[in-house]
């Protein structure tokens, strides 16, 4: 089960996430045929993208986060909601590259770090919120760390991890999220800083003691913190699909069934094909 644990630590100065994605993680994977390259690359940043949308205010709120470095892997998208409904795909989910010279997967080649990250909130307003900064290694956590600096003005220490067993599945995925508060002293970040430095492998972490251990390790066995559940699931519809053949306008549909037979739309996040026949097209504007 998908775990995000939140709490409060040294003496409510920072703020704690610790996610616990490896469902999630495995739902991607079998959706998009994804390799282990891929895997740790989307699965970073659907992690991340958790977080993120966690912090929304209302359930009904959106998120939108747009990874574009010009790697291998091509744009990673990764779509979330208030209610921690999480989505992603990458342009590219079978591509692979030799291993880096510490033996890891090379998240950062997948990625690429020629490009930006873009976050973009949907909260009710006449516009969304966006915000955005250029990538600096490709490898997600420090991206977002520099994005959160940068775009955003708040001090974030992020460890993320996706690992990947011999069957191709994941074993663990997950982060370790800290934020300071605007009263936070020097002390306190000095030591959440130390913490952070000496916390290596967080997939694996994640693999042999769970999301609850590690806050016990690191943080102390006091502390308090809310559940919560986030999952993999995809919000397409037909009628969804439906309003969007709409838009296009019926000579434009009407023109792809006389080339190709039907209308066919495969969602991004889920493979699912809608597939509409002339019948079903001359339905849509009745």
């Amino acid at each position: 089960m998908n775990k995000l644990l939140k709490a409060l630590i040294f003496d409510n100065q920072l703020t704690l996430s610790v996610l616990d994605t490896t469902d999630m993680v495995n739902d991607a994977i079998k959706i998009h045929g994804l390799t282990p390259l891929t895997a740790a690359a989307l699965g970073r940043t659907l992690t991340v993208s958790t977080f993120m949308s966690s912090n929304l205010k209302n359930k009904s709120d959106k998120l939108s986060v747009t990874v574009a470095g010009g790697g291998v892997g091509g744009k990673i998208t990764v779509c979330g909601n208030g209610d921690l409904q999480m989505r992603g795909s990458i342009d590219n989910p079978t591509v692979t590259l030799p291993l880096r010279a510490d033996g890891k997967l090379d998240v950062g080649g997948c990625v690429g770090k020629n490009g930006r990250l873009t976050v973009t909130r949907s909260m009710g307003l006449k516009e969304p919120y966006s915000g955005s900064a250029k990538l600096v290694s490709g490898e997600i956590a420090e991206d977002f760390t520099s994005y959160y600096a940068l775009s955003e003005q708040q001090p974030t220490a992020i460890a993320l991890g996706v690992k990947i067993g011999k069957d191709l599945t994941c074993v663990g995925a997950g982060g370790v999220i800290i934020q300071a508060l605007p009263f936070a002293t020097e002390e306190t970040l000095k030591k959440a800083e130390d913490i952070m430095a000496n916390l290596k492998n967080v997939s694996t972490l994640i693999e042999e003691m769970g999301a609850e251990k590690v806050i016990e390790k690191y943080f102390g066995s006091g502390v308090k913190y809310e559940e919560y559940h986030p999952e993999y699931k995809c919000l397409c519809s037909k009628e969804y699909i439906e309003k969007l053949l709409i838009s296009l306008g019926k000579p434009e549909l009407d023109d792809i069934i006389k080339c190709e037979g039907e209308v066919k739309v495969k969602c991004q996040f889920c493979q699912t094909e809608y597939k509409f026949g002339q019948k079903e097209v001359d339905e849509l504007f009745k």
